[in-house]
């Protein structure tokens, strides 16, 4: 394995299900963000867009993408770092690039860097199935320290 590329230690069954323990208000009554995919370096990550996350004329909102950019970097951080739920996001970033329509988003996740302390990642949001960039996003994360 190259050096750049950093081994996953979770699955995404297994982030989803730490997830649904962790950080449960996030899907409450309905499952819209979830790990699709862990890979060396990175991650797919979706949102089931309804009608919950349509903002007036019909698009996802900005604040559902934001939530998926910020859940992708959490996802790396979760699955790459030490499954610790305490990791939170320092910094992000997005920029919106065009419309969504309702249904399914992917976040396509990688790390760029990953120190002891923090993670830095991009993340590009697409139509599920491959289209143009909806939003793209950067960011960082804290990662607590080892416990020993």
């Amino acid at each position: 394995m190259p050096k750049h590329e950093i081994a996953p230690r979770l699955d995404a069954e297994a982030v989803n299900a730490l997830l649904k323990t962790v950080y449960p208000q996030l899907n409450d009554t309905h499952a819209a963000y979830r790990a699709l995919e862990i890979h060396p370096g990175g991650c797919t990550v979706r949102l089931d867009a309804d009608e919950r996350h349509l903002r007036p004329g019909d698009t996802v909102s900005g604040p559902s993408l934001f939530t998926l950019a910020d859940i992708g970097g959490y996802v790396l951080a979760l699955s790459h770092a030490e499954p610790d739920a305490l990791a939170v996001t320092t910094n992000l970033s997005i920029n919106f690039m065009r419309k969504a329509a309702a249904g399914p988003l992917d976040g396509h996740c990688r790390i760029l860097k990953m120190g002891k302390a923090l993670m830095v990642f991009d993340i590009d949001i697409v139509p599920a199935g491959g289209g143009d960039t909806i939003a793209h996003a950067t960011g960082t994360y804290s990662l607590p320290p080892r416990r020993r």
